[in-house]
């Protein structure tokens, strides 16, 4: 049920390469949560059905903001949401205004959910340098100096995706699902691609943030938040050396953020 204030709530839907995570707003809270996989939505007549949980929080929700980094499903989707809401539909894109200032060579390549999950750190954390974690499909680290210049980063492939890799650019060996092994050597080749991929990640990170620290220091950053977010980032955020901040439903978050931002100036 929502509570006090539901008539200004707030649909997201966070479309990632795997899954779609929708969340209901109020204000800044989280009342309403559901999910389901992203192949869901490659027919347009799938999309009531994914979208069915929606029907127990209207007519309160009327706009949404949409963050997609599946363009095919983008259009279908916001097209949906405008008829069934029937109040604004935003989308999450680099010309709209940001809480930060995003210096990339080619920001319309820039992906929303790293936009998004940008904005959320600089509201969590204001006035702090920052180094925001994104490990899902892709793994993606994302650096703001404390005046919110958008600094670099970096691209790496996902958990899952590395372990594809190996299956499908080898004749002999077999994909396996990656999840966090009990000790730290393999003694079977299921179990050293398992603890290669996983610790793998793991020291990966651990060297990026450590050359990533060491870089703000030269610029004379004080030291950074160090936030992180996405569907493995459980598994993973505990066994890093820099220790950092797990935030849930971070990328959906921080697009709430933007809607805030941005209602106001239509």
């Amino acid at each position: 049920m929502l509570p006090s204030g539901k008539e200004n709530s707030l649909l997201v839907v966070d479309i990632g390469n795997t899954t779609v995570t929708c969340a209901v707003f109020v204000k800044d809270a989280v009342v309403e949560l559901f999910g389901f996989p992203t192949d869901t939505l490659t027919e347009p007549d799938m999309l009531p059905a994914a979208f069915h949980p929606l029907a127990s929080v209207n007519p309160f929700v009327q706009n949404a903001m949409l963050c997609s980094v599946v363009p095919a499903v983008s259009g279908p989707v916001k097209d949906y949401l405008s008829g069934v809401l029937g109040g604004q539909i935003f989308q999450v894109s680099f010309d709209m205004k940001l809480p930060f200032s995003l210096s990339y060579d080619t920001p319309s390549s820039f992906g929303v959910d790293r936009i998004a999950l940008c904005a959320a750190g600089r509201k969590l954390y204001p006035g702090k340098p920052l180094i925001a974690l994104d490990i899902g499909t892709a793994i993606t680290i994302d650096v703001l100096s404390a005046d919110g210049q958008y600094l670099g980063g970096f691209i790496i492939p996902g958990l899952d995706l590395m372990a594809a890799a190996l299956h499908e650019k080898t004749a002999q060996l077999p994909f396996v699902t990656i999840e966090r092994p009990s000790e730290l050597l393999g003694r079977s080749t299921v179990s050293c691609i398992r603890n290669g991929v996983f610790w793998g990640c793991v020291a990966q990170i651990d060297g990026l943030v450590a050359r990533i620290i060491c870089e703000l220091q030269k610029q004379r950053e004080n030291d950074p938040a160090f936030m992180v977010t996405g569907g493995n980032a459980t598994a993973v955020a505990g066994l890093l050396a820099a220790r950092p901040q797990l935030v849930e439903h971070a990328v959906a978050k921080g697009a709430c953020y933007l809607y805030e931002l941005n209602a106001s100036r239509q």
